[in-house]
């Protein structure tokens, strides 16, 4: 199984560092949870587990997601992009999936960034209609 893992990761589109963006989406509410990055051995490890697997970018290394904090991804499925270029997981999520304690690593706006950043220094932020 892992010859033909192998193939098929040769087949997708990385960048120069032999990566892909991976977004994690839960299985059931179709929400988005967060975006990591894996390489060939992630991507075989998740395949070949069932649970996710990333390539730490800022720590060089193999990562299972929830290996410290308990807050697994089990992967009901692995899907790939048109352009073979991003992976997107199904996954069932134990916990946060951010860091933060966040469900999503997406709960924030680009709205409300804007307005903390406003607030912070009035003078040089401006929030605009569509960004609120």
């Amino acid at each position: 199984m892992n010859n033909k893992l192998s193939k098929l990761w040769a087949s997708f589109k990385k960048d120069k560092d032999g990566l892909i963006p991976c977004i994690a989406q839960d299985r059931t509410t179709g929400e988005v949870l967060m975006l990591a990055y894996m390489d060939e051995e992630s991507f075989i490890l998740t395949n070949n587990t069932g649970f996710a697997h990333y390539h730490s970018r800022s720590r060089g290394k193999l990562w299972k997601k929830g290996e410290t904090s308990g807050n697994v991804q089990e992967v009901s499925e692995i899907r790939v992009d048109c352009d073979m270029d991003t992976i997107l997981l199904s996954v069932d999520q134990t916990g946060p999936a951010c860091h933060t304690g966040n469900r999503s690593c997406f709960y924030r706006s680009i709205g409300d960034i804007l307005k903390e950043q406003e607030q912070q220094d009035p003078k040089q932020y401006k929030t605009r209609g569509a960004l609120k």
